[in-house]
């Protein structure tokens, strides 16, 4: 089918002409404005260009009558000569009417009849738009002219428009170093300044979530996906260069995984409005139907009474109301009858046999386990994608769906996770670096200005590894702050024994490793000692821990004796065994908290600014 839109030219006809985006035939901003000011021959070239209006204004055009009062008097009279007689006496007629309305004389019209003065045109003007079509932080200024379309149509804030122009150097001088001038407009696309949301400046983080769906539109969102969108690549960079391969683990799952926190359970939509309909009709048990049915006839000769009667209106409409109402409460009796004879299950109790799935499932918090079936027959294997948990804790690192970057690498142990885990970090921060460098300017400048230090002190600088032995004595050692949880040898470190470490003692990412096992899940490899287990946090400041990893148990008897330990039902975790029963490994690996990598990035606070559609304990928009 052809297109709708103008060709531009290919750039194989000319080296130095813009490549238009191949499924649109526009060019896109980014390659227009990063080096167009070490790129003069782009004045003069043609483009399309589409975008929406984030800012502009609009100069109104000086009146032909007041160019010549200011314009050259050497023109004016050239002109004045070259003007006929009876130009001249056409052009003093309505001074000459003007003269003899004010002496009383009419000037040909009649004193009563009434003269409908003619509409003024508006006077022209020249509208500046500043445009993005969210390729880059950098806006293109396109000038168009009032002939062309409205001004009250381009200039609202969300306005989207496509045009067609020229480029050309902007005629006042500043910042921008090159703009278009529109001669065609292709496409506006209109808003109502009243009720669009944007419409107001600088909108809050908090409020802007709200509004979910408009809210990418705002350079600081735009900007933190564009590097969301650059990290989740690299991801996927690094694991290919180190030849990992990736698997898509299962979103439904059977295991309820200890150490989670709370999992969202799944369930069919047909049988939950089945159970639904049990309950409401339970809500009138008690009522005899019969009851019901002999009012019914009662009302029903009550109305056909005052029908025949001559009793007021208003006496009839409340009796039809009533035998209306009773009417339905013997439908719905008669109704549960049915259902309940029909029914094998009860309204308090869900069969599980008459589920989508045999037995209970969830919405996966991790799909470590699953992966690690993977990793014994693969080698070295990653999975990216979401998961889920039920908390509702208001938590600004906290999400009900988050994404998450699992590894898994056989004949790997602790130490070899903790260098990949690590190695990844400082990839991932380099990569931001070197290849979101507008963004990221951006980011420091209306964020937080020292982003772009953190990162390349991350990237240069070495990790600090110490164990978790070691922590709890440097904790008990500081004087200057009092932690709400006692530090002693077992407990959980929390955000706030974190945040102290990786901000106030080290002030850079911090490695911890071997916890006590009663703090972490069952399928962790247990040390010597007996007391702990071959596990690792990396914290970095500001966030606390975005990638926590392991070496998981790879001994059948001591793995059965950590579920029996923790009283978990040993029958849905046979399969996992069954991987230690045939080929067992020692495999390790870890998991990336990739929503809070983008906060320590950024420098935002709150989970929910980095996750383009945010869900959390209620509040979902769409």
């Amino acid at each position: 089918m052809a297109s709708q839109y103008p060709t531009v030219p290919s750039p194989a006809a000319d080296a130095t002409t813009l490549t238009p985006f191949k499924y649109s035939n526009r060019v896109l901003l980014k390659t227009l404005l990063e080096r167009a000011d070490q790129r003069p021959e782009l004045i003069g070239q043609r483009v399309v260009i589409g975008g929406w209006v984030k800012s502009s204004q609009e100069v109104k055009k000086s009146s032909p009558i007041t160019s010549s009062l200011h314009g050259d008097k050497k023109a004016d009279e050239s002109k004045t000569k070259d003007v006929t007689c009876v130009e001249i006496i056409q052009s003093k007629i309505p001074l000459i009417r003007s003269i003899l309305e004010a002496f009383g004389g009419s000037g040909g019209c009649k004193k009563n009849e009434s003269v409908t003065p003619k509409p003024t045109p508006p006077q022209p003007s020249t509208v500046y738009l500043m445009v993005t079509d969210g390729s880059s932080v950098a806006s293109l200024q396109v000038v168009v002219d009032s002939s062309l379309a409205p001004p009250s149509k381009l200039r609202p804030t969300g306005t989207c428009i496509l045009v067609e122009g020229f480029l050309k150097k902007p005629s006042a001088k500043g910042k921008r170093v090159i703009e278009l001038e529109a001669d065609r407009i292709l496409h506006i696309g209109t808003v109502d300044p009243d009720k669009y949301p944007l419409s107001k400046k600088r909108l809050p983080l908090d409020m802007l979530r709200g509004f979910s769906h408009f809210r990418p539109r705002t350079t600081t969102v735009a900007s933190v996906m564009r590097i969301r969108s650059a990290v989740s690549f690299a991801t996927h960079s690094f694991f290919e260069h180190h030849a990992f391969f990736d698997v898509q683990v299962p979103i439904i799952t059977t295991s309820n995984y200890e150490g989670f926190g709370k999992m969202f359970s799944v369930i069919s939509l047909e049988q939950k409005a089945d159970k639904e309909k049990l309950n409401t009709i339970d809500e009138i048990e008690g009522i005899n139907l019969e009851t019901v049915k002999a009012a019914v006839r009662e009302k029903s000769n009550l109305v056909e009474n005052l029908k025949r009667s001559d009793s007021n209106r208003e006496a009839l409409v409340a009796a039809v109301q009533d035998l209306n109402k009773t009417n339905e409460l013997a439908s719905q009796l008669e109704a549960r009858g049915k259902m309940k004879s029909a029914s094998s299950f009860k309204a308090d109790k869900i069969d599980s046999s008459e589920e989508f799935f045999s037995c209970q499932t969830y919405l996966t918090a991790s799909g470590g386990l699953h992966l690690e079936t993977y990793a014994c027959a693969l080698g070295n294997v990653y999975s990216f994608g979401p998961r889920f948990q039920a908390d509702k804790t208001d938590s600004s690192k906290q999400a009900a769906e988050m994404w998450m970057v699992e590894a898994e690498m056989a004949f790997a142990q602790l130490e070899d996770s903790m260098r990949c885990a690590m190695d990844l970090l400082k990839y991932l921060c380099k990569w931001v670096c070197e290849n979101c460098s507008e963004d990221m300017n951006f980011v420091a400048k209306r964020i937080d200005n020292a982003c772009v230090s953190r990162l390349q002190q991350t990237v240069s600088g070495p990790s600090e590894i110490v164990s978790y032995r070691d922590v709890i004595d440097i904790l008990r050692k500081v004087t200057d702050k009092n932690f709400e949880t006692n530090i002693q040898w077992g407990v959980s470190l929390t955000t706030e024994h974190l945040s102290y470490l990786a901000d106030n003692v080290f002030k850079k990412p911090v490695m911890i490793y071997n916890y006590p096992k009663e703090a972490k899940p069952f399928f962790l490899r247990v040390n010597d000692d007996m007391r702990t287990v071959a596990a690792f946090d990396l914290v970095v400041p500001k966030v606390g821990v975005i990638v926590s990893g392991s070496q998981n148990e790879e001994r059948l008897d001591m793995i059965i004796s950590r579920i029996k330990e923790l009283g978990l039902p040993r029958e849905k975790y046979e399969w996992y065994l069954d991987l230690r029963r045939h080929g067992t490994v020692k495999h390790s690996g870890f998991t990336l908290r990739f929503d809070l990598l983008i906060l320590f990035i950024t420098g935002l606070t709150n989970v929910r600014d980095v996750i383009p559609f945010p869900r959390s304990h209620g509040k979902i928009m769409n």
